[in-house]
């Protein structure tokens, strides 16, 4: 019987991770030669080949697929194990690994995560901006133990938990044609030029197959990197730009910028948080989690940016 070795077993990840075994040394700060006999070793005991060598780089065989997935989920419980055990320790700290997407960053985790870093001094939470998809795939590949990301995004064998709510809105200067209204339809917003985030372009995309089936074209302008450099660009009245309210209210004084809430369906959007497994997360990341869902605003949800169109504005357009 083969004797599993963590260390071994880290490498071969390493391997198949970054396809050739001198970029995984590179990563695993150890001689190229030093990987490959212990992978021979693994070979050897098992009986089989684990990895297709090719001038290329290398790629796991059917065997080395099922030792991949099994690696990665014993390495997972060994850091799970070490980390619940080192929480017992008196004095020790929790550490917490999360990915988030902009949206969640731009309107509620920072507010989220400072109530809870200040009451959890011995606890350290690492926040990574990634994209919807990577932050569903980060998680499920074991690089995170949270995740935060539109409801769209929930696919694969991970556990979704319902989060926040936001509303998209149209963001005009006070000197747009559309600046008056309480609220706005998609369509009506066709008859000017918009502006693009580039972090959104999930979004950006999704609204131009939206104007074409109405018939029309969504015009950008311009594309820019950044919610400052948007507003910016608005406030000087080169366009429009949609984004969720919850995250552009904050800019509206100092930009002199009117939010308008959009009456579409699609304009509501929900937030999830993603963990491969709830029972296997260590102390720290449970007590993370159950913190993000207390502070859900009486788990409203939908009701809530109901409510901030037809009553908070006055608006009841049809």
């Amino acid at each position: 019987m083969w004797q599993i070795d963590p260390v071994s077993l880290r490498h071969f990840i390493a391997v198949c991770e970054e396809g050739t075994i001198t970029r995984a040394s590179e990563r695993e700060f150890i001689a190229p030669s030093a990987i490959s006999k212990r992978i021979a070793d693994i070979e050897a005991a098992i009986g089989t080949p684990l990895l297709i060598r090719s001038k290329r780089g290398v790629e796991p065989t059917p065997a080395g697929q099922a030792l991949l997935r099994h690696a990665r989920q014993l390495m997972r419980s060994m850091e799970r194990l070490q980390g619940e055990l080192s929480e017992y320790a008196e004095g020790a700290r929790g550490h917490v690994r999360v990915l988030a997407n902009i949206s969640s960053i731009m309107e509620f985790l920072p507010e989220d995560l400072s109530e809870f870093l200040l009451a959890n001094e011995n606890i350290q939470v690492d926040i990574e901006e990634r994209f919807s998809p990577d932050v569903v795939r980060g998680v499920a590949e074991g690089n995170a133990d949270l995740g935060i990301c539109r409801q769209s995004m929930a696919v694969g064998d991970l556990e979704f938990i319902p989060y926040r709510t936001d509303q998209l809105a149209v963001v005009v200067n006070h000197k747009h044609p559309l600046a008056d209204l309480d609220c706005i339809r998609f369509a009506e917003t066709l008859d000017y030029e918009h502006l693009g985030l580039s972090a959104f372009a999930t979004l950006n995309g999704f609204m131009q197959r939206v104007a074409r089936e109405q018939g029309r074209e969504l015009r950008f302008r311009s594309y820019v990197s950044s919610f400052d450099a948007a507003n910016r660009l608005v406030q000087a009245g080169l366009g429009l730009v949609i984004f969720p309210q919850e995250a552009v209210s904050r800019y509206t004084d100092l930009f002199g910028l009117r939010v308008i809430p959009l009456l579409d369906d699609w304009a509501k959007g929900q937030f999830v948080i993603c963990v491969r497994d709830v029972d296997s997360l260590s102390l720290s990341a449970r007590r993370l989690l159950n913190h993000l869902l207390a502070r859900v605003p009486v788990r409203a949800g939908a009701n809530q940016a109901a409510l901030s169109i037809s009553d908070g504005d006055g608006c009841s357009r049809e």
